[in-house]
């Protein structure tokens, strides 16, 4: 399962209300790429037909079987402090990850 902290969870609705597809949903992803071979994305799409349906803190997120299976147990932050982070995907199945926090392996 993939969670979502309080904070993530209101950032993705108030971004969602300011998209131009309010009814979309967020869909989680890991696609190839980045410093360490994967990185992870986040975007408002519409359900796909292999997809699972998962819900945390009442927004639900879309993802491919191929993501859930690197993202299971990932945890979703938000941080808008000093440094500007942005979402933070703390991933117990990354082995290893880069030091811009968007790739791992």
């Amino acid at each position: 399962m993939v969670t979502l902290t309080a904070r993530a969870a209101q950032q993705v609705r108030s971004m969602q209300v300011e998209s131009a597809a309010p009814t979309k949903r967020l869909r989680v992803f890991v696609e190839s790429g980045g410093c360490s071979g994967f990185q992870y994305g986040m975007s408002f799409d519409e359900t796909k037909p292999d997809d699972t349906v998962i819900e945390s803190e009442g927004v639900p997120m879309l993802l491919d079987p191929a993501s859930l299976a690197y993202l299971s147990g990932s945890q979703i932050d938000f941080d808008d402090g000093l440094h500007g982070k942005g979402f933070d995907i703390k991933n117990p199945n990354a082995q290893s990850t880069c030091g811009c926090g968007k790739s791992f392996n």
